[in-house]
């Protein structure tokens, strides 16, 4: 099966068209190591998609594999329901102590099915039940999954298109910046929650991203969140933080919102939890929330004792000092300053630069562009993705762990093919 003709033509005949990816970066994989795929022709690419931020700690990370593969070894429990298992208290002691602790959380834990739409499912259901209140304010450009109650909260037509049915219960307010960078959206939204004539009713919650990844790498800023989190107090809605690709150490910190020095009632995290991009999903609720009957909120596969196992390792390995957050913070500012070198160089096609941490892109002038580049990127041996209302913005999100050569070494394959696409467009402009 080495013969790259057969299987790519299986694909083709028995894969659903619903496939993404695989159209974007037409290759067939066949190993990955640290911040590196290989195909089955032994070629390398940088992988600057990170399994769209699920894999912060690198592919196969041997600190994650050498507990992994110890617990297999040792005949541990693969899956438990949400039964009481050895592993699930080895990952709920380290995430108390190397997470929740240190930040003075008190969150309770509640393992849902797998996947981050899960998260945000629960999150959502328990909102409502908590306040007796059906409404919940989510965000322009914000994505929170594809089932039909995160769906709602998407802002993407694409993805809402695909639902079969309309999405309800869901108000859309501007996210910060939406309306420009010299308007406060959370002004606005504060009217129309206190004025009883608006047309809007009194959510149970507000769902948003820090950073919204898939709508384009929109920072929100410090006190726009602040001013959220007021606002949210004082009218009694719950405020859900979606940190399911920020999240993790993505943005320097392990949530998105430490910055801010906000504290959410329900956060929601996935990607990179288990480390090993391995299917594991929380929802975290303060205390008076857990208001779960047993059973209410369930899934076959909410007991992933090999994620427990990989993601214990991850938290033990690079969140027991503060070395994993400075490490993210000199990779940070050399992506800032290479791409911010890149802009300048490309004015033609890139507008600006966007986001923080290694969630970093460009924004280009058309999606058509940015797609030029990317695939003019793969070819080169880089693997980036694009985001954002029009597919225009190039999203870098790297492991966390990259090395500086590697780093350097991606940025310059993105350089090359932005420069490489400008001269194109430049060609066909007649310029």
């Amino acid at each position: 099966m080495n013969n790259f003709k057969r299987p790519v033509s299986i694909f083709q005949a028995r894969e659903s068209r619903v496939q993404s990816y695989a159209r974007v970066f037409p290759t067939i994989f066949k190993r990955a190591e640290g911040s590196c795929l290989f195909d089955t022709h032994g070629k390398r690419y940088l992988d600057f998609l990170a399994g769209a931020g699920s894999l912060n700690y690198g592919h196969n990370n041997p600190r994650l594999t050498r507990a992994l593969l110890d617990y297999i070894s040792g005949s541990g429990i693969t899956h438990s329901l949400d039964l009481h298992t050895e592993a699930k208290a080895n990952f709920l002691t380290a995430f108390e102590r190397r997470i929740l602790i240190p930040r003075n959380l008190s969150y309770r834990v509640q393992f849902t099915g797998p996947t981050g739409t899960n998260a945000v499912e629960a999150a959502l259901k328990i909102a409502r039940n908590v306040t007796n209140r059906q409404n919940v304010v989510a965000f322009t450009n914000g994505f929170h999954g594809v089932t039909l109650g995160s769906i709602a909260a998407t802002g993407n037509t694409w993805h809402r298109s695909a639902a079969g049915i309309l999405p309800v219960g869901v108000t859309r307010m501007p996210f910060d910046g939406y309306l420009g960078p010299d308007v406060d959206t959370s002004v606005q939204i504060e009217k129309m929650l206190r004025d009883p004539s608006s047309g809007v009713d009194l959510p149970a919650a507000f769902i948003l991203e820090t950073v919204q990844g898939e709508g384009g790498l929109n920072v929100a800023r410090l006190e726009w969140l602040r001013s959220i989190r007021r606002i949210c107090s004082e009218l009694g809605i719950l405020l859900i933080v979606d940190d399911i690709q920020a999240g993790c150490g993505r943005t320097g910190k392990f949530f998105s919102f430490e910055n801010a020095g906000i504290e959410p009632d329900i956060v929601t995290l996935s990607k990179s939890l288990s480390g090993y991009g391995l299917p594991f999903a929380l929802t975290l609720l303060k205390p008076e929330y857990d208001r779960w009957k047993p059973g209410q909120h369930n899934g076959t596969f909410r007991g992933n004792n090999h994620a427990f196992v990989t993601a214990a390792a991850a938290l033990d390995a690079y969140w027991s000092d503060g070395t994993l957050e400075r490490s993210v913070a000199r990779s940070s500012q050399l992506m800032a300053e290479r791409l911010s070198a890149i802009r300048d160089h490309n004015r033609c096609i890139v507008e600006a630069t966007r986001g923080i941490g290694l969630m970093r892109g460009l924004v280009c002038k058309s999606g058509e562009i940015a797609t030029n580049i990317s695939e003019t990127a793969f070819k080169k041996g880089l693997i980036v993705e694009t985001s954002g209302p029009t597919g225009e913005v190039i999203k870098c999100l790297c492991p966390l762990t990259i090395t500086a050569a590697e780093l350097s070494e991606g940025l310059d394959i993105l350089s090359m093919s932005i420069a490489e696409t400008a001269a194109r467009e430049r060609t066909a402009s007649g310029f």
